[in-house]
């Protein structure tokens, strides 16, 4: 765990939890959000919208991974124990990752 042992550190170990409580009400944000579009489309009351969903999805993910540098930055080393505590749905878990990261193609021969 990161150790804010000088006494001129102590700023940087408010900064350090301040971010990484945004980053958690961040991701709590990005979950809920998707979970009621989830909630609304399984009783019908909603039209499915795959390309919607989708884009809650993908923040849901970057939050995620966020939320998972900011830990680990701070020494705290078990992303598993955040899929378990916030309840990470499985494709937010597989498409985690920075906004914008694309698939690198495949090396031409």
């Amino acid at each position: 765990m990161a150790k804010f042992d000088n006494p001129l550190d102590l700023p940087f170990a408010g900064e350090a939890a301040a971010s990484l409580g945004l980053a958690g009400r961040k991701l709590k944000k990005t979950l809920d959000a998707l979970r009621q579009y989830d909630a609304e489309v399984a009783p019908l009351t909603r039209q499915p919208d795959e390309a919607a969903r989708k884009k809650l999805v993908m923040e849901a993910a970057e939050a995620y991974w966020g939320y998972v540098v900011q830990r680990e930055q701070l020494g705290l080393l078990d992303p598993e124990y955040i899929a378990k505590e916030y309840d990470i749905p499985s494709d937010v878990k597989l498409a985690m990752g920075p906004k914008g990261l694309a698939p690198h193609p495949e090396p031409r021969q």
